[in-house]
């Protein structure tokens, strides 16, 4: 059976909620002949909130945009390596804006949403009919069991599955949920089809996978069960204790070394963007009231107001400022 949970908030504030007169819509829009384009990459798991303020945002500023939804690494390394030009990056860890773009191929970021980690199945799954919160590592470290998640090197979402494995066998106040052992059979079970984790639920559908690690806003949007992980190992909770916990787990890629964290989303207006203002535009949109909707709906958890870096206020358009508190931490995450 599926477990819902009670929406987690991950920072109470007040700020400023500008109307910009954008309701949820459903649709996927494509770069047109107009002047006013714009250009974004970001992680797979924005695409269903990006896709759902696009068709009104091109109406409100007659704008064409063009989404390119790809591992949070690889849109990074768009602009990063390959010298490609976008209006907005958005990415699943702002990490990667904060250690990798900033200060060479930007000026700031802002933290926007949160997530968390989850197991999404099949009715038909092996164990289906037994899986459960208390247990999942019984089920999915059984012989024959084939567990999904995306590429770490690319994705945050699947070097955050690997953090999920990890913690699991770590004592987090006493306590802890499995043994070395189990961790290794679920390693043993575990195979990276893909690089992004929105590619995971048609190999799930097809009996390719039995079980897939990815986030939570994913799995309580989809039509199939999943399990709504512990909090001491779906990367949820922004506060020091957990925080110390989660920096037990490390992953390392052939694209760099990952330590464990509370998730938050960034994103951010490279300094080689074409549209600066449509870019801008589109950040603030997501600090107000129906951006904030639009991110809920597709089970993400909205930080309100948006977060800037104090050492970079200076450099925020005064549109993005507006709706947003800048801060030298976000709890026990430093900006």
């Amino acid at each position: 059976m599926s477990e819902q949970r009670t929406r987690r908030a991950f920072l109470a504030g007040s700020g400023t909620a500008v109307a910009l007169g954008l309701a949820g819509c459903t649709g996927v829009g494509n770069s047109g002949e107009s002047g006013n384009s714009m250009m974004i990459f970001h992680a797979g798991s924005l695409a269903p909130p990006f896709s759902e303020a696009q068709p009104q945002f091109e109406d409100e500023y007659d704008a064409d945009v063009t989404r390119e939804a790809k591992g949070s690494v690889d849109s990074k390394n768009k602009i990063t390596q390959q010298g490609r030009n976008a209006d907005v990056l958005g990415v699943s860890d702002f990490r990667l804006i904060r250690d990798d773009v900033v200060p060479d191929y930007g000026d700031w970021y802002v933290v926007f949403t949160t997530n968390s980690m989850s197991i999404q199945y099949r009715d038909d799954s092996p164990g289906a009919d037994e899986i459960s919160k208390d247990n999942w590592w019984e089920v999915l470290s059984r012989d024959d069991i084939t567990i999904g998640h995306s590429d770490p090197a690319v994705d945050p979402g699947g070097y955050r599955a690997v953090m999920t494995q990890q913690l699991g066998k770590e004592e987090f106040n006493g306590e802890r949920l499995y043994d070395e052992a189990t961790y290794q059979a679920l390693r043993d079970n575990s195979v990276v089809p893909t690089g992004t984790e929105t590619n995971l639920e048609g190999q799930l559908e097809s009996g390719e996978l039995d079980y897939v690690f990815y986030y939570q806003s994913i799995s309580s949007t989809a039509e199939k069960p999943f399990i709504d992980l512990q909090p001491e190992v779906d990367l949820s909770k922004a506060n020091s204790e957990y925080a110390d916990h989660y920096a037990k787990a490390e992953v390392e890629t052939e694209s760099g070394t990952y330590t464990g964290a509370p998730i938050a989303y960034g994103m951010t207006v490279p300094s080689v963007a074409q549209s600066p203002e449509l870019g801008a535009q589109w950040v603030e949109y997501f600090g107000t009231d129906p951006g904030r909707q639009i991110l809920e709906d597709q089970g993400l958890t909205p930080v309100e107001p948006i977060v800037v870096p104090q050492s970079t206020e200076d450099a925020v358009p005064d549109r993005v400022m507006e709706v947003a508190s800048a801060k030298s931490n976000l709890g026990p995450l430093e900006l």
